[in-house]
């Protein structure tokens, strides 16, 4: 039986980076993946004739530039289009566009409120100062505070010289801001209820919070850190949907000699005298490698893939405590022809763009109260894009493809799995909505896809549908991801590692913790001071 120096566990975007790197630096790496396909939730999909969906994530803006010139994307096709805005459409019929130009939201905000133009530029000031703080830290692996290895304490004092550059005053701001909420961050800078609604939207996108919970201003910065062709806070679509980023990272794999195999997912990771050795898949396949790699999210790694025996029990505990809370549904639809939006000019370029409903916060907590509640929300909020509006290449000519990311949908309805009754329940009301602001738009649906978190983890494996792999609260960041002691992408299990979101720095189409988990991986493998120039930034 062959033996290979890396097993990653799921063909996920993250699982891909970390077997792509490992894979460059001379390792001998096989995926193994449940689904017939790679991509994880980042994947492209046929669900109906001549039509290619985004059917879990949808926009492009937090994968690194970094990684992308490292494994060299864009030769194997990566390409990401940016759109320039979209819109708030309001309840009285009107509308509040929004634009990458920052000139230009500050001249639709003074349409609004002048007094909220002004403030614009002083909140974009600040924001983007806590973004500069953060930005550098997501390619690096967070230090271990209770322990006195140099270069834990050479990374504990990269962070005191990053905090000391700030004045007394900023650093208070930046301490309160990841613990404050979003509603009382923004009404520090505006009143127009409008506006305020369009700049929550980030704070709440994928995270089991509503804008009025403690620790959603950070939600909304994690937003703000991607950037497209260097525009820092900028949003595109990968053309060709969002499989064309795992894709790209499948060729450069394979490439470097990689080996995938799909169909069949691992059923336990082989454990013998503290150390993992092997994985057996659910179809008695085994693999053995020299060290395991999991890219699924630290509750199922721990909890159902490995021998609770084999683990500490207060590390079993903290993983058990391990907030991952689904919050979030999807709606994919093919449509016959683009809908008309009664708010908006035939041909607005905000078509081109995301377009919103909830057009204040307290609507917003209104639906995030339908979710604590146990219900998915009667209002939901909507992400809502038509990629084909820049890409026309994911569908036949004239049609278009729309889709629909939308908050509330909790885990459980009111303790009970979902049903397929729930599910389309959830649709319909989703549909309605859209159907309110662009009256004949049902008229146009060919077919919609419908996923609650139970499909979100039937099919992606995340855990109550959690798109985060955990939640992003000051408890659950930097060396407490995924738990306080094991935030450098190791386990208590020697030579079992985990590369996926549940690990700094977190979830989104990111990449930053399979790549950090292969330089960390290569440091213990080969030295310090034996990594090539190619993955020197680790």
């Amino acid at each position: 039986m062959s033996r290979h120096d890396t097993i990653i566990i799921g063909g996920g975007h993250n699982g891909l980076v970390a077997a792509s790197y490992l894979a460059r630096a001379g390792q001998s790496v096989l995926v193994v993946e449940k689904n017939d396909w790679v991509g994880g939730a980042a994947v492209s999909r046929s669900l109906y004739p001549g039509f290619t969906y985004s059917n879990c994530s949808y926009v492009s803006s937090l994968f690194r530039p970094e990684i992308m010139r490292d494994l060299e994307l864009p030769k194997y096709g990566l390409q990401i289009l940016p759109y320039e805005g979209g819109a708030v459409l309001t309840q009285d019929g009107g509308y509040l566009a929004t634009h990458r130009n920052h000139d230009a939201n500050r001249r639709e905000f003074a349409r609004h409120s002048p007094r909220d133009a002004e403030a614009y530029d002083r909140y974009s000031r600040d924001v983007m100062r806590h973004c500069r703080f953060i930005r550098p830290l997501l390619m690096r692996t967070p230090p271990d505070p209770s322990r006195l290895r140099p270069r834990d304490l050479g990374e504990l004092a990269y962070l005191g010289r990053k905090v000391f550059e700030m004045s007394e005053r900023q650093i208070y701001e930046m301490i309160r801001f990841w613990t404050i909420s979003i509603s009382d961050y923004l009404d520090e800078y505006f009143e127009n209820p409008v506006i305020k609604g369009y700049l929550a939207v980030s704070a709440i996108i994928g995270t089991a919070l509503g804008p009025m919970s403690p620790g959603s201003a950070y939600v909304l910065l994690h937003h703000y850190m991607g950037d497209v062709d260097g525009n820092v806070g900028a949003w595109g679509f990968a053309r060709g949907g969002m499989g064309a980023i795992t894709q790209a990272l499948k060729n450069s794999f394979e490439d470097a000699g990689g080996e995938i195999r799909a169909g069949s997912g691992v059923a336990r990771v082989l454990v013998k005298n503290g150390r993992a050795y092997g994985v057996a898949l659910e179809n008695g396949d085994t693999y053995m490698g020299n060290r395991i790699v999991s890219n699924m999210d630290v509750k199922r790694t721990f909890l159902k893939h490995v021998d609770e025996d084999d683990l500490p029990g207060d590390f079993v505990r903290q993983v058990k405590n391990f907030k991952i809370r689904g919050s979030s549904g999807k709606l994919n639809i093919a449509l016959d022809a683009a809908p008309k939006f009664t708010a908006l000019p035939e041909g607005a370029p905000m078509y081109r763009g995301d377009l919103h409903f909830t057009d204040s916060i307290e609507r917003m907590e209104r639906a995030y109260d339908d979710w604590k509640a146990g219900h998915f929300s009667r209002d939901p909020f909507q992400d809502m894009m038509i990629p084909t509006m820049i890409d026309p290449t994911m569908t036949p000519p004239g049609k278009h493809f729309m889709s629909c990311f939308v908050q509330y949908a909790p885990p459980k309805i009111e303790g009970r799995d979902w049903s397929d009754a729930d599910r389309d329940a959830f649709g319909q009301t989703v549909i309605d909505q859209i159907e309110d602001y662009a009256p004949g738009f049902k008229n146009l649906i060919l077919h919609a896809e419908v996923r609650t978190p139970r499909e979100l983890e039937a099919e992606v494996g995340l855990t109550e549908g959690n798109i985060f792999q955990g939640e992003l609260t000051f408890d659950q960041l930097l060396f407490n991801r995924p738990v306080p002691g094991y935030a450098q992408y190791r386990s208590p299990i020697k030579d079992l590692w985990i590369c996926g979101s549940s690990t700094h720095p977190g979830g989104g189409v990111m990449g930053a913790p399979g790549r950090n988990a292969a330089a960390e991986i290569l440091r213990e493998t080969r030295g310090p001071n034996q990594i090539s120039d190619a993955y020197a930034v680790f």
